[in-house]
């Protein structure tokens, strides 16, 4: 079958229990992709598990500790067709333990709704999520009011959260004049795919509506090929099958690729033998595109998780050392010298020491030269060398492929992009 519609990804993001799976499922159901048996299953499954009213959640939450815990851990992946688009939906956690995987999710997405409980409205990880999609590069943001029968549909509650969500987005750098905020509740399907009635006051889209509204990005498909793997599966009758989604670039059957780093560190070369997508098999595929794909001559035990497959004939690097721009968002004390986080990069977690503090910029517009620390919103050009292996581009070659994200003891301290790279000689 050929894919007629273009591919979107859009992601879900925002603090835990806000609503993003049940909303999700929902549009799913009201769309008319999940039938009204499956539902009806997922009813009786949530009652058995003393969460009566999760049925909606369930169709996200796909695991058996998620759906005792209520909370959703991994990705969670589905796919709607709407007027305009292919949607690939991305179901992103909000519990702070899972915020890696958010990272991950965040850095595949086109588009993302940042959702925000009428009633409980911005909470500390509402404003982390803010500046990691912005790091991240998710341009195109739509708010979501959700809950809103918690407020009683009122107005002024709504208005409320917008006036407190646009404050943090504005100092994320994003413009929230042209933003849709849009008034929900996710669980009864108001606003979701239908219309509300109680909310008269609201004129603008549903959250199905601001789908088709959001804008297909230019697909990088001129860069080298790149494709960071999200995992590696072993497929009986098929051998190793590498997932992720495709950064920049073609890929074809037949291409020669090489995978970096590797367990080796200095990349497996193979051949692109298949590529399937969404139980496709396909000939090509390009950037936006989520693909199971299978190479000759690579084993699972050769490849893992972090690592890019990129066009054997124009490689990323394996970086020595490389200097980058980054935004303290939350630490608790000071960076200096010698400070050696992980640094989150496409789908690669990797320790990374700061060697250098070379300048920085503070909030209130003061410069300085090799300052000895960096503290809650400076803006520095550092000095990093990885601990281990690490792909990376510069932003000015392939942004794709540039930024990342810090954290530290389970929060995200920091966000970057990468300027000048000192690749490892082999």
């Amino acid at each position: 079958m050929a894919k007629t519609k273009p591919t979107i990804n859009v992601a879900f993001v925002g603090h835990v229990d806000h609503g993003k799976s049940t909303t999700i499922g929902r549009l799913m159901f009201d769309s008319g992709a999940i039938p009204q048996q499956e539902l009806d299953k997922l009813k009786v499954i949530a009652k058995e598990h003393g969460k009566a009213g999760f049925e909606f959640a369930y169709i996200m939450d796909k695991f058996k500790e998620e759906r005792e815990r209520g909370v959703t851990i991994d990705l969670s992946y589905q796919k709607l067709i709407t007027n305009k688009y292919e949607v690939t939906i991305i179901d992103a956690p909000g519990h702070k333990d899972f915020i890696k995987n958010m990272i991950t999710g965040a850095s595949q997405s086109d588009a993302a709704f940042l959702t925000v409980a009428a009633a409980e409205g911005v909470q500390p990880q509402t404003k982390e999520h803010a500046w990691l999609l912005r790091t991240m590069g998710v341009k195109q943001l739509a708010v979501l009011v959700n809950k809103m029968d918690t407020v009683d549909w009122k107005e002024d509650a709504y208005k409320k959260v917008v006036a407190d969500v646009s404050v943090i987005l504005k100092q994320a750098g994003y413009k929230v004049e042209t933003m849709a905020f849009i008034p929900a509740a996710g669980y009864l399907g108001d606003n979701v795919v239908k219309k509300s009635d109680k909310m008269p006051w609201y004129k603008g889209p549903t959250i199905r509506e601001q789908l088709d509204l959001f804008e297909l990005p230019n697909k990088p498909t001129d860069l080298p090929l790149r494709m960071p793997l999200q995992d590696v599966y072993e497929i009986t009758g098929i051998g190793t099958v590498p997932v992720g989604k495709i950064e920049t670039g073609i890929m074809k059957i037949g291409q020669k690729v090489i995978i970096l780093p590797g367990r080796s560190g200095v990349g497996i070369a193979g051949e692109v033998k298949t590529i399937e997508m969404h139980h496709e098999q396909m000939n090509q595929a390009e950037s936006g595109d989520n693909v199971g794909i299978n190479i000759r001559g690579v084993g699972k035990k050769d490849i893992a998780r972090g690592d890019v497959v990129c066009d054997a004939a124009k490689p990323a690097s394996i970086v020595q050392e490389f200097i980058a721009q980054v935004a303290i968002i939350s630490h608790p004390t000071v960076i200096a010298k010698g400070y050696t986080p992980v640094f989150h990069i496409h789908t690669a977690q990797v320790p990374c020491q700061f060697v250098e503090l070379i300048e920085k910029q503070s909030p209130d517009g003061t410069k300085a030269t090799n300052p000895d620390f960096l503290k809650n919103g400076d803006v520095a050009k550092v000095k990093i060398r990885p601990v281990g292996n690490l792909v990376l581009e510069t932003q000015a070659a392939n942004p794709h492929m540039s930024r990342f994200a810090i954290r530290d003891a389970g929060a995200t301290v920091a966000a970057g992009v990468c300027l000048e790279i000192t690749a490892k000689k082999n």
